[in-house]
């Protein structure tokens, strides 16, 4: 049941976003759903191995460049999925950010309910 309201709560937070920002588009509330899981998935199955792969230069940038995969992972997801499109590298980085500030305050609020 938690990973069902983490989703939902993903989801909307990937609508609030795309409204927001005038680089990032979302169809409709079913598509940011999908983009919640394909990020979920993207994130448990490739980002490990970009993080590996990348550990020399992730290092020397003292962990900035988690920032340059995190925008690729946004970049994948959307040339996966018809009904999302990020318009830029840019633009990936600034949701990239602006979505997980937005998960950790809706994912407070979720644990301040129970």
């Amino acid at each position: 049941m938690k990973l069902i309201i983490r989703l939902l709560l993903n989801a909307l937070a990937v609508v609030i976003l795309s409204y927001v920002l005038p680089g990032v588009g979302v169809d409709s509330m079913l598509t940011a759903i999908i983009v919640a899981i394909v990020l979920s998935v993207l994130n448990f199955l490739v980002k490990p191995i970009l993080v590996i792969l990348t550990l020399p230069i992730t290092i020397l940038t003292l962990g900035l460049f988690l920032l340059v995969i995190n925008a690729i992972i946004i970049l994948l997801t959307s040339n996966l999925i018809d009904g999302f499109q990020v318009t830029s590298f840019w633009w990936a980085i600034i949701f990239s950010l602006l979505l997980s500030f937005l998960q950790a305050i809706l994912h407070s609020i979720l644990k301040e309910d129970q």
